[in-house]
């Protein structure tokens, strides 16, 4: 079966977002005073050969960890579907 994941990844709220910041600061040049706290990350769009959901799971979790993001500066969230 195949199916497609949704990755997104985002530097942790701990941690400072250079990008996200100047983005944020910018906001206010462009008329829009109103938007603050921009974090800017990653979206992830692939699709996995696998038996089962479960299993597509497991091989995008394992991406995640092992590639995909960096867990000391990083989260991510995912979501499976078949194709």
């Amino acid at each position: 079966m195949k199916f497609k994941a949704e990755i997104d990844v985002m530097p942790l709220d701990a941690l400072l977002d250079p990008q996200g910041k100047a983005v944020t600061n910018s906001m206010s040049n462009i008329g829009l005073p109103e938007i603050s706290g921009v974090r800017i990350g990653r979206h992830i769009r692939l699709f996995v050969e696998a038996a089962s959901k479960t299993e597509a799971e497991q091989k995008v979790e394992e991406s995640c960890k092992k590639l995909l993001s960096n867990q000391i500066m990083e989260s991510y969230v995912f979501s499976v579907e078949e194709v």
